[in-house]
């Protein structure tokens, strides 16, 4: 019997998910060694569980997240977050440093409709998770990676070093040393192919805190580099604001 792969969304934009459709021949040839019993995104056929692997996309923000996600990891074998939403919060973890009411009452016409949770949590916060894969998306390498050494029964060979790895592999020019950009890659995990340091522009922190994150050392080269207190809080503040705000609060 073929093993079965469910894909599941909470809050968020769905771009991981198109990350896996984006796969194609690769997806297609996944499609025939495994049975894709839940995936909305892609087809409206639902079979039920208990599911081999379970891929989560979107961060808990609401009861109904709890409990869905708790409804899923009980159905299921192995279960895997994909993304900054599904393993950091997202960057609808930003309610978490303000007033979530007043988000509401500015945003909606009718806020007493609207029920939500005052912060955006990532899964693990909620229930065991056997594996986190990074990313503002996720990286279709890496996904594939992950999916097959599951379903292998491996171990999935994901680095956590960081971006600067990814520069001097690829022959980049350290953008913050030749140009004085303000840049994220010395504390964010690899994985995105240091795509941006490639166009001149510095890491954003799309996939979150590498395995080795010295963030004080960090903020000082931020305002070595122009970036007075708020411009940092606000450039720590994207995809992964909650995580490397839990890096400089350990």
């Amino acid at each position: 019997m073929a093993p079965k792969l469910a894909v599941f969304k909470l809050a968020s934009c769905d771009g991981c998910q198109l990350t896996l459709l984006d796969c194609e021949d690769e997806l297609l040839a996944l499609a025939g060694q495994v049975e894709i019993a839940h995936f909305l995104e892609a087809s409206s056929d639902v079979r039920p569980g208990p599911y081999d692997l379970a891929l989560v996309e979107g961060s808990v923000t609401t009861a109904e997240d709890a409990e869905r996600v708790r409804a899923i990891r009980a159905a299921s074998r192995h279960l895997v977050t994909i993304g900054a939403c599904a393993t950091a919060g997202g960057i609808q973890a930003l309610r978490n440093f303000a007033d979530v009411d007043e988000y509401r009452r500015t945003v909606y016409a009718r806020p007493e409709y609207v029920s939500t949770l005052a912060t955006s949590t990532p899964v693990s916060d909620h229930v065991h998770v056997d594996f986190e894969l990074r990313g503002c998306p996720v990286d279709r390498r890496q996904l594939l990676e992950v999916i097959t050494a599951f379903l292998a029964g491996r171990k999935p060979d994901v680095p956590d070093h960081s971006v600067c790895f990814e520069c001097k592999r690829r022959g980049t020019v350290c953008v913050t040393v030749a140009h004085g950009t303000p840049c994220l890659g010395p504390v964010t995990q690899a994985g995105c192919g240091a795509l941006c340091p490639a166009f001149r522009r510095g890491c954003f922190g799309c996939f979150g805190p590498s395995g080795s994150v010295n963030l004080p050392a960090q903020i000082r080269l931020l305002r070595r580099d122009g970036l007075d207190e708020d411009a940092v809080q606000r450039f720590l503040h994207t995809f992964n604001a909650a995580a490397f705000d839990e890096e400089l609060r350990t």
